[in-house]
């Protein structure tokens, strides 16, 4: 018998959702939020999304297409956004939207895109198997898995040719 069984969840389930508010020590001179301090946010919220899917420790193992479409300023809302799109044997890749909530309106504009791999790991940091498979329940998220595929494959040939 399999060590986890494998049952599955839907990426709803994976769903984490965080807001910050950009300060002081979270911009550059020019009075943005420093990229580094969003991938640190987008590396947090992604963890625990993976974290929610698998029950069990990840680790970022790869950080695909983070696209800086707009600044986020001082004071500023981030909204962060975190689902699973695709479960691996021990690795998933989780979709990170990033937004900036107009205060008044509510209305967000999306500032950055970015897909992680979090690999499941025991006390020992060692890769186990995650427990749970994923089943996309709208054309978007089917679409998002078949994209996941893609990614992988691309991941695979640059590794091959040294990237």
């Amino acid at each position: 018998m399999e060590k986890y069984p494998r049952g599955y969840k839907t990426p709803a389930e994976s769903v984490e959702v965080r807001s910050k508010s950009v300060m002081y020590a979270d911009i550059n001179g020019y009075g943005r939020l420093f990229g580094g301090r969003l991938m640190e946010w987008i590396d947090e919220v992604a963890g625990l999304a993976a974290v929610r899917h698998c029950r069990h420790m990840v680790t970022t193992a790869a950080v695909d297409n983070l696209q800086f479409k707009r600044a986020a300023t001082l004071g500023e809302i981030v909204v962060l956004i975190a689902k699973v799109t695709y479960v691996g044997h021990t690795s998933v890749e989780v979709r990170v939207d990033t937004y900036v909530e107009d205060v008044e309106s509510g209305v967000r504009r999306p500032i950055n895109r970015a897909y992680l791999t979090e690999v499941c790991i025991d006390e020992n940091g060692r890769p186990v198997p995650v427990e749970y498979g994923l089943t996309p329940e709208t054309p978007g998220e089917e679409a998002e898995y078949e994209g996941a595929k893609r990614r992988i494959a691309l991941r695979k040939t640059r590794r091959q040719e040294g990237y």
